[in-house]
């Protein structure tokens, strides 16, 4: 089974199992790692805000219009490396995606 490395918004560092077919969201809400998803992946909340590690980016879909609109927003926001984990599906391609919860706004 592919893995995630998820960093915890209290810096902790995790292995994780992803789960393919699935949004990122959808796996990282089942922890306590700071993931809300309030708006269920509606991409209408951004408390599903990560920051991806640069060298995953270019495997990892372009993020649409609806997504930028909200992440440019956030306080957090690095355009180098975030994204909103409901917008992103979870691929055996994806094994070993190593990425950080952002700060809650």
């Amino acid at each position: 089974m592919a893995k995630m490395v998820v960093t915890d918004q209290g810096g902790q560092t995790h292995e994780i199992e992803g789960r393919a077919g699935l949004k990122i969201m959808e796996t990282l809400r089942e922890y306590d790692y700071g993931v809300t998803a309030i708006c269920g992946g509606l991409c209408s909340c951004a408390t599903c805000h990560v920051f991806v590690e640069p060298e995953w980016l270019t495997r990892l879909p372009a993020p649409q219009s609806d997504e930028k609109d909200l992440l440019v927003e956030l306080q957090h926001y690095d355009p180098e490396r975030s994204r909103l984990s409901c917008q992103v599906e979870f691929t055996e391609a994806l094994d070993g995606l190593t990425l950080t919860v952002a700060p809650e706004e």
